[in-house]
């Protein structure tokens, strides 16, 4: 065939990650094999009932046309009033694109604000998609690590170091996947002063927000932060519906009507029966109360149930959908005790390293399971790591 384009691949370098844990982990449990499966973020219940019905309701009303490129009017009002509560700021409908996932809405703010060979700094750990969104973009980006010991916080110090001159963009991920650090203010705060500073834009991933198990605290909110920054957005964790494929760009009027034009090349509209079931859930707030409450309940059983462990650190894991745990007095090769704990216990997880270079030395585990199970793999967890401390002595 012709020469693909450097765009293309570029995009995804080669060689294996941590992510083969989880392949082989799913292989075997496909296979008949006992395993716990804790290593992807993605819900073990289906969707609310009630937006399945207002989808059905929605297909039947004939509702199989072309829709408008940044969304349904009614949606992208629904998700303006869902952006004002996430964000802590009056959020208007033509502030608003709605996007195929959050990933696309990653994927359009990079588009947006960074030209070939710009440069953007990328918070660590961060979610797998990221580099090779930038890369996409045909931009570089430097890795700026958040300290383990610091609870995965962002720190000033480090990311000015990071900058370049042709720095145009920093992203971060706030409640945070994989570690579940929630950001505090003074550190947002002083994201922002760089930001302010240096004539930034903000990309802040807060698809996690409702599950923060506290105050959710956007860099939109804070003084001269909302002309910067861009909030990617989605329907997938807060309402259950990682398969729905809906998520939303919140950001400044006139970078919302340019991210629309690249929607014409893009997307061309979203399918208006899932726009309309998306509106409905939102506006009804269809399952978001007791997904939250039913995360906080499995964080709370999952850190019960490891207390106590022995040269093992909870890190991070005060929101989000995981708990990321510090096994490296165990063992320090985080993919090996990954490897060891799936044939030894037979529970999946993910090596911390597979999100960068900070969360080595951990591993991430899923909550994405009933508290059961959660509390089994646990016990499965403690048995491992005992044994394979008396095993190394």
């Amino acid at each position: 065939m012709p020469k693909p384009s450097k765009r293309i691949t570029g995009i995804v370098p080669s060689g294996k990650d941590g992510w083969e844990v989880h392949f082989a982990a799913w292989t075997r449990k496909q296979a008949g094999e006992d395993i716990i499966m804790l290593s992807v973020g993605d819900h073990d219940f289906d969707t609310p009932s009630e937006t399945i019905e207002a989808c059905v309701n929605a297909v039947r009303g004939s509702n199989h046309h072309y829709t408008p490129l940044p969304g349904l009017p009614r949606l992208r009002k629904a998700m303006a009033a869902a952006s004002t509560a996430c964000t802590g700021i009056l959020t208007e409908p033509d502030e608003i694109i709605a996007t195929p996932g959050g990933q696309a809405a990653l994927y359009a703010a990079v588009q947006g604000v960074l030209d070939p060979g710009d440069h953007a700094v990328v918070v660590a750990p961060y979610y797998a998609t990221y580099p090779n969104t930038f890369s996409a973009a045909g931009a570089s980006f430097t890795v700026v690590e958040t300290p383990a010991e610091d609870g995965f916080q962002p720190r000033a110090d480090m990311i000015r170091a990071a900058l370049k001159p042709n720095t145009r963009a920093i992203l971060i991920n706030t409640p945070n996947n994989p570690t579940g650090a929630v950001y505090s203010r003074e550190r947002l705060e002083q994201l922002a002063d760089i930001c302010k500073e240096h004539d930034l834009w903000l990309l802040s991933d807060e698809v996690y927000w409702t599950l923060g198990g506290g105050e959710h605290i956007s860099p939109r909110s804070l003084p001269g932060m909302a002309e910067r920054t861009l909030v990617i957005n989605s329907m997938s964790k807060s309402h259950g519906m990682t398969g729905w494929r809906m998520g939303w760009l919140t950001g400044p009027k006139a970078m919302i009507a340019l991210v629309t034009d690249l929607n014409l090349v893009m997307t061309y509209g979203l399918p208006a029966f899932i726009s309309i079931a998306c509106a409905e859930a939102l506006e009804n707030h269809y399952g978001a109360k007791e997904i939250a409450e039913r995360y906080a309940a499995r964080r709370g059983a999952m850190l019960d149930a490891l207390r106590g462990l022995n040269d093992v650190t909870v890190r991070g894991s005060e929101g989000g959908m995981y708990v990321m745990l510090d096994i490296s007095t165990i063992e320090p090769d985080d993919e090996k005790f990954a490897w060891g704990l799936l044939d030894r216990e037979k529970v999946g997880v993910m090596p911390g390293s597979s999100f960068g270079e900070a969360a080595a030395g951990h591993i991430r585990i899923s909550l994405c399971q009933p508290e059961l199970i959660l509390r089994e793999a646990a016990l499965r967890v403690r048995r491992f790591a005992s044994n394979y401390r008396r095993e190394a002595a």
